[in-house]
């Protein structure tokens, strides 16, 4: 059974918004469909080396409550389906930017690699 979502009290704002992107894998959706536009599935699945298939799917059914993602089904066979960001993602994401750019200069700092998505090796 899921977890109820949270709806509060918070402390303080950094709480509610660390409510909606807890998790390991939320903010690299969030950067994934912002980057990258709408996404099907697999396509998710492949941009994000490492996650699981059941985490992948818990992870977006939470942010499309949270209202961060939109899923279109369509009607064919085989099944389509698409995730793309709402505005409230959009925002969200824009809200994390400057934590994006922390991160960057912290992997400049300390010379971590960075993961190549497209391939096995890590860039430096």
């Amino acid at each position: 059974m899921a977890a109820p979502v949270r709806r509060g009290p918070y402390f303080c704002g950094i709480d509610a918004a660390m409510d909606v992107v807890a998790g390991k894998w939320k903010s690299l959706i969030l950067w994934e469909l912002h980057h990258h536009g709408t996404r099907r599935f697999a396509e998710l699945r492949r941009g994000l080396p490492g996650v699981s298939e059941k985490m992948l799917v818990q992870h977006l059914r939470e942010m499309e409550e949270d209202g961060l993602v939109h899923r279109e089904v369509y009607r064919e066979v085989p099944p389509k389906v698409e995730y793309s960001l709402t505005e409230h993602g959009i925002s969200l994401n824009a809200a994390l930017a400057p934590l994006g750019s922390w991160g960057t200069e912290r992997m400049r700092r300390i010379g971590a690699d960075k993961v190549s998505v497209d391939g096995d090796a890590a860039v430096r």
